[in-house]
């Protein structure tokens, strides 16, 4: 089992831990945050700057698709290029 360094507080600590003590994206990590949601379903969440709230239950999940021909930026927001992949 490999140990990775992960950065902590404002970047100026290292800890290091487990590869596999915590997954931070792909396939487990969507169980995972499905898993969370549906546990909090019945809770509140603010929105509208702190005015309102809502269920959290009631956000809708998103899904993404091929981002194939987005257009992005970059430099300071004054160039853009297409995404080919």
């Amino acid at each position: 089992m490999a140990k990775i360094k992960i950065r902590s507080g404002r970047g100026t600590r290292i800890i290091e831990v487990d590869d596999n003590a915590q997954k931070w994206s792909g396939e487990e990590f969507k169980k995972i945050q499905a898993a969370r949601k549906e546990a909090a379903k019945d809770k509140y969440v603010s929105v509208g700057r702190g005015t309102g709230k809502i269920k959290f239950g009631d956000i809708k999940t998103t899904t993404t698709s091929s981002t194939k021909g987005m257009w992005i930026s970059s430099g300071r927001g004054t160039g853009k290029r297409q995404l080919k992949k």
